[in-house]
């Protein structure tokens, strides 16, 4: 990584929902005063959050998938065989 370009308080810091008693350890400048210990017994700084994938009720865990074409060709092919009726 390139030196001096990240700010003096870049460090690792723990982000934990309490709510789903989960969290995960990230690079950041997050401010806290706090300290928390983590599963690897040591102490990090923490960051709460309210709500995180793990607690949110709506969160699948899986993304919307796109298709490859445009929307003109989706349309085309959804309702082209009655454009092309409707021609006649």
């Amino acid at each position: 990584m390139k030196a001096n370009i990240h700010p003096e308080n870049y460090r690792t810091v723990l982000f934990y929902d309490s709510s789903a008693e989960t969290g995960w350890l990230i690079r950041s400048c997050a401010p806290t005063n706090q300290t928390r210990q983590w599963q690897d017994g040591k102490e990090y700084p923490v960051f709460y959050v309210d709500t995180s994938s793990a607690s949110h009720p709506a969160y699948t865990g899986k993304q919307r998938e796109h298709s490859k074409e445009g929307r003109a060709s989706q349309f085309n092919q959804r309702y082209g065989s009655m454009m092309n009726a409707l021609k006649k």
